[in-house]
């Protein structure tokens, strides 16, 4: 919290199907000086992501929906070119539909927005690639709402929050009145150059018909109270769960980087299933040593899940922390000017062993986002070096490369994703830019 500046942050562990450690600190709101509680409410934002997977699993499993079917299926009056989307590549993120988010409309209405969202091209044919895309998730909830027989976009965690026991958790946003919520906050720089950065709060705005990728609101508490009901098999079985927490593959057969709503990373011979939520929140549970980690913060940019692996490892001592969890740690506690030798001798422990190129794609841009260029750079230089062949290797080392005003070696690794990638209209463009600055 400190080297981070956060306000306020909860953490909740759970182990061997109980709460064992619950904790607040900090301030809720700055500006009443109010401080966190228990009781205290985090925005979540994207964790409500997970809360969809397993609604839709619930669905599957009373029959009613079918996770290779496609979309048309379910909903009529959809662009010729969405239909055959299959709802496990909607909830797996490799649709390659368009960002609903990018509407000019966004927040404030949501019919012109799906009318603008429609009529936008497709990025990829569906199952070829990995893309976020928030489209997907408000198709599942009106998909949903139509089998239940629900208004299209009515919340869809809402009995889980009632088998759970959650008390505290609710959908809504910075318009909406919520009992006993923290004020959410963002770092911002100055207005001029040179100028500190300042804390200012953070305000969203999240429609009814993006509230099963956004919105959510909980407390850390009541997030372990759900973990533990998932396994107890009050929400789903067994083998649904781990449907739930199996990569999805593409086209070519190699797997995604998600399960259905859920983020599940490799850790040594097991694996961390979780999600992450608005840069502030992040919750990981590890199935195989039975624990699982809550950690909720009111500062967009905390990144809390580039830190829950430490705190697992205290709870889980079989826990294996390779990879990406044990180079971070080692960066972290050593200085990134060693990354590469720590990636080598973190590889030489296990002749099996594959760096995840999404996940450490992911921790860099995170860094940048953060302001911390420089350990981006090594972040992301690491990555190109191990994935020579990659295209958005070099695509994000570009990045890290004008971040840090090396604008001569973007454009030549801008070069070199577009040679790899001749669809990178990114790179493309971003070359045309460097192009121009340099004449």
């Amino acid at each position: 919290m400190e080297a981070l500046k956060i306000p306020g942050m909860q953490v909740a562990v759970v182990k061997d199907g109980r709460i064992v450690f619950l904790r607040s600190y900090g301030t809720a709101s700055v500006e009443l000086g109010v401080p966190v509680t228990d009781a205290t409410v985090f925005s979540v934002n994207s964790i409500a992501k997970a809360f969809t997977g397993v609604a839709a699993m619930r669905m599957v499993e009373a029959g009613r929906l079918d996770l290779a079917a496609p979309v048309s299926t379910y909903l009529d009056g959809l662009p010729e070119s969405w239909r055959a989307v299959t709802v496990r590549q909607l909830l797996s993120h490799m649709s390659g539909l368009p960002e609903v988010t990018r509407a000019p409309t966004i927040e404030t209405d949501a019919e012109s927005a799906w009318a603008w969202v429609q009529s936008q091209p497709v990025q990829f044919a569906p199952g070829e690639r990995f893309n976020y895309c928030q489209t997907n998730y408000t198709l599942i909830l009106r998909i949903l709402n139509r089998l239940a027989g629900s208004p299209a976009d009515s919340p869809l965690g809402t009995p889980q929050f009632e088998i759970a026991g959650m008390k505290r958790a609710a959908y809504g946003d910075s318009t909406d009145l919520i009992p006993g919520k923290a004020q959410s906050y963002r770092w911002t720089r100055g207005g001029a150059p040179g100028e500190p950065r300042m804390l200012r709060p953070s305000i969203e705005r999240f429609l009814p018909f993006r509230r099963a990728s956004s919105g959510l609101n909980s407390n850390a508490e009541d997030l372990a109270k759900w973990l533990i009901a998932l396994r107890q098999g009050r929400l789903l079985s067994k083998a649904s769960l781990e449907t739930l927490w199996t990569r999805v593959p593409f086209n070519n057969g190699e797997p995604g980087q998600w399960g259905l709503g859920w983020q599940v990373l490799p850790r040594g011979k097991g694996r961390a299933v979780g999600m992450t939520g608005g840069g502030r929140a992040a919750f990981y549970l590890y199935p195989e040593q039975d624990v699982a980690i809550v950690i909720l913060t009111n500062l967009a940019g905390a990144f809390p899940e580039d830190f829950v692996d430490r705190i697992a490892a205290l709870y889980a001592p079989g826990l294996e922390l390779d990879g990406v969890p044990a180079l971070r740690i080692a960066l972290e506690d050593r200085g990134y000017a060693n990354a590469p030798a720590v990636a080598a001798r973190i590889a030489e422990r296990d002749p099996a062993f594959r760096w995840n190129e999404a996940e450490l794609n992911d921790w860099g841009y995170r860094l940048l986002s953060t302001g911390r260029s420089k350990e981006a750079l090594e972040v992301l230089r690491l990555v190109a070096s191990l994935f020579p062949q990659s295209g958005n290797a070099h695509d994000s080392l570009a990045e890290a490369l004008v971040a840090n005003g090396d604008k001569a070696g973007a454009l030549a690794s801008y070069r070199r994703a577009l040679q790899l990638d001749p669809k990178n209209s990114h790179a493309a463009r971003q070359i045309e830019k460097l192009e121009a600055e340099g004449k």
